[in-house]
């Protein structure tokens, strides 16, 4: 019963920085380690780590209006663009998110990002970035969901997308936490980031500690699904591997997805349409691979212009602050992989 307090108050913690923010969001979501509990974390770490949110908006300009006018000092000198341009960048370059990081209040450090609710949903349905999309494959903290019929469908289809790439490249039978390593990730593929700034075993870690939000996300979809055979009390399933099956699958991968594996597989000039290629790729032994090169390409072009915008939208100090930061949490990550010795 000792953690129920801690559960109110993170709550609370949400609802006051919320507060502060122009009101009209139709998404927000908190995530990251100092949201949910990564292995080997402690839990006073975890209240040292810096709390990521993305909040979806309807008109940007109109919020980043209102928001300059409320949190001016959130943004780098970008802000004497006005919030016209700032929507601008926002929209048309990267990942279509505006990032305001290292942001203190209410005690703790802050990064926010805005995107607008129609690039969520275009991300959520065809993976054009997978950078939102990705976040939301994993567990977040849902702080607001607006009764918006296009965006709840999109939430879903997108965890949907990541259980059929997933199975695609998994084998026959496998088991759960196979299953959500594979879908964790995803938007990890090809991330820049991963190269350096970023903990190697971060995917591990992420499910490790975090199974049952795991299940609780996807469950529905995996009981729903004509593809599996899903077996919840031992923790195991088994997926179609014929190549009517993975040809079923890849035809339900997102579109964006799609074309990056018709581009892989067909010869420039060769122009076959995209039914006829993953056909062929649904009976490639390597079918899986293709579609890890895909995801891969996604992530790689978005993590790329995305980092490279946040540099403009956080400043120079900050982006040298905040990378430093994640090079501490790699170094931490490489410290914790040996066998533990004597100095303890």
């Amino acid at each position: 019963m000792t953690s129920l307090p801690v559960l109110h108050t993170t709550g609370v913690l949400y609802r006051r920085i919320l507060s502060q923010f122009p009101q009209d969001i139709s998404l927000a979501f908190a995530y990251g380690s100092g949201v949910f509990k990564q292995h080997g974390t402690s839990h006073g770490l975890m209240e040292k780590n810096m709390l990521d949110f993305v909040f979806a908006v309807d008109d940007p300009v109109t919020w980043h209006t209102m928001n300059l006018l409320q949190n001016r000092k959130h943004y780098s000198i970008l802000k004497l663009l006005g919030p016209t341009m700032i929507s601008s960048l926002q929209s048309n370059y990267g990942a279509s998110v505006y990032y305001n990081t290292l942001v203190p209040m209410d005690g703790r450090v802050i990064k926010y990002g805005v995107i607008s609710t129609d690039a969520l949903i275009d991300d959520l349905l065809h993976w054009k970035t997978m950078y939102v999309a990705g976040r939301l494959h994993k567990p977040v903290k849902m702080l607001v969901q607006s009764e918006n019929g296009k965006l709840h469908a999109a939430l879903v289809a997108n965890l949907k997308s990541a259980v059929t790439a997933s199975f695609l490249m998994l084998p026959e039978s496998f088991s759960e936490e196979d299953l959500f390593l594979r879908i964790a990730g995803l938007s990890y593929a090809g991330d820049i980031r991963m190269v350096i700034g970023e903990d190697k075993s971060k995917v591990a870690n992420i499910v490790k500690d975090n199974m049952q939000h795991f299940r609780a996300l996807y469950s529905n979809i995996l009981r729903d699904c004509p593809q599996v055979v899903y077996k919840p009390q031992q923790g195991k399933l088994e997926v179609d591997k014929s190549p009517e099956g993975q040809f079923i699958q890849l035809m339900a991968l997102p579109r964006t997805l799609q074309q990056k594996i018709t581009k892989l597989v067909d010869p420039p000039g060769k122009n076959r349409d995209v039914e006829e290629i993953l056909l062929q790729v649904a009976q490639d032994p390597d079918c899986g691979a293709v579609v890890q090169q895909g995801i891969s390409s996604i992530v790689k072009s978005s993590s790329i212009t995305q980092t490279i915008k946040g540099i403009a939208t956080a400043g120079l100090w900050k982006t040298v602050s905040y990378s430093s930061r994640k090079l501490k949490k790699m170094w931490r990550g490489w410290w914790r992989k040996p066998p533990v010795s004597n100095m303890s």
